[in-house]
């Protein structure tokens, strides 16, 4: 029995996702503005949200330092970050994850490096992805090793009868709340006079930059555009909630924060070093290997993946509920992406107390924020936060660096004892 046969069965149900979702967001009454809006998310986000992760794990592993046997605590998205931390050092992971989607999408991802006969296999079914191959790959080499409630939800069938595992034959980059927002954006800017796919085309950042200011630019200056990503349940598709639009917006109108975003995305990094752009803008990896991937579908670290892979697990549960069954001192890095942008500040208070409670000495957390400002100081206690040390200046040279460029502030916090 495999370690992924040997976990806990998970529900994998859209109800399920609901539930969980819903305790993390739904602060406001079911009839008022914001309880409509909270609860209109919860819905948007039951599914498949990211089939990609947006958080640059080059950035984040040169944070953590990560070393051998690290014990490491993670929310899993879609698992690239996870992964990619494998090919640093053979770590204990132990990810979690409110969406069930997101959980048998990285179950998937993990049998995938287990029982895949070899690289190509493994990099036309998560880097292409969009091939026929891939359903055979699921059903002869996937579907016998996976867990019951896994192996459910990749053949449960949509509205027109077709497989969920088939959207790994017709483009998985294109699925999920993320990929079908992304498509409406194409859809979008073309219908208004604009093609954001022809950055792919470019050879240079100089280009980059030209291809920006004729293809996109100008659509922000269109009364529709704005009035439309102004409006909250416009970013759902991007997996914000109502709680981090405001920290997202600064109190600017939101479409000059999309468009100083997507500025960035777009011409503040190479293309040729850059997978994220490509992901916008070519909805989807480079054609036949030709362009930047993540590190855990680069061909060099596929061995070291396989050497790897058993020091990882996978929970369907909120983090804050994981780290209180775990003993002091258990731990040596966190990763919270940008969740905590979610929370109360008494939410905040109980997963910082666990946090500190777990953590050995040395210890490392790094999340990212919708604003720019760390979020944690008069939040926190300063009784568990004082315990920690903000790297102020080095949080504010990686967020320079990371290539997603969607969010405001990458932080870095180390434990003090």
């Amino acid at each position: 029995m495999t370690a992924i046969e040997a976990e806990e069965p998970i529900g994998i149900t859209r109800n399920r996702s609901k539930e969980l979702v819903g305790a993390a967001v739904q602060r406001h009454p079911l009839w008022s503005r914001a309880g409509l809006s909270e609860r209109a998310f919860t819905l948007a986000f039951s599914g498949l949200v990211y089939p990609q992760i947006w958080e640059d794990p080059s950035v984040d592993m040169e944070a953590m330092a990560l070393a051998p046997d690290h014990r490491l605590i993670a929310i899993a998205s879609g698992g690239c970050n996870i992964l990619s931390y494998l090919t640093a050092a053979p770590l204990r992971i132990t990810a979690v994850d409110l969406n069930t989607a997101h959980i048998a999408l990285n179950r998937l991802k993990i049998t995938a490096v287990r029982h895949l006969d070899s690289h190509a296999d493994f990099h036309r079914l998560f880097a292409d992805a969009a091939s026929q191959a891939n359903v055979m790959l699921f059903d002869e080499q996937l579907a016998p090793h996976l867990d019951a409630d896994t192996r459910g939800y990749w053949m449960a069938r949509d509205w027109r009868g077709r497989r969920r595992i088939a959207g790994f034959a017709r483009g998985f980059y294109g699925t999920g709340l993320l990929g079908r927002f992304i498509a409406s954006g194409h859809f979008l800017a073309r219908m208004l006079g604009g093609n954001p796919a022809l950055i792919a085309r470019a050879r240079s950042l100089e280009e980059q930059r030209q291809i920006f200011d004729r293809e996109i630019k100008p659509l922000f200056e269109k009364p529709f555009v704005r009035r439309l990503l102004d409006r909250r349940a416009a970013l759902f598709g991007l997996g914000i909630p109502p709680a981090q639009y405001e920290a997202l917006s600064g109190g600017r109108p939101m479409h000059e924060v999309i468009e100083a975003r997507l500025e960035r995305l777009a011409c503040g990094f190479d293309l040729a070093d850059n997978y994220f752009a490509w992901q916008a803008f070519n909805r989807g990896y480079a054609a036949k290997g030709k362009g930047p991937l993540p590190p855990y579908l680069e061909a060099h670290n596929f061995d070291r993946l396989r050497q790897r892979i058993d020091g990882v697990r996978m929970l369907n549960v909120s983090l804050t509920a994981h780290l209180a069954g775990l003993p002091k001192a258990s731990a040596d890095r966190y990763v919270l992406l940008d969740a905590q942008d979610w929370m109360t500040d008494e939410d905040l208070t109980s997963l910082w107390a666990e946090i500190t409670r777990t953590a050995r000495p040395g210890a490392r957390v790094i999340f990212r924020t919708a604003g720019k400002p760390t979020i944690l100081p008069g939040r926190v206690p300063e009784a568990i936060l004082g315990r920690w040390t903000y790297m102020a200046e080095r949080s504010e040279t990686l967020t320079a660096r990371d290539r997603s460029a969607i969010y405001g502030g990458f932080h870095l916090y180390i434990k003090a004892d």
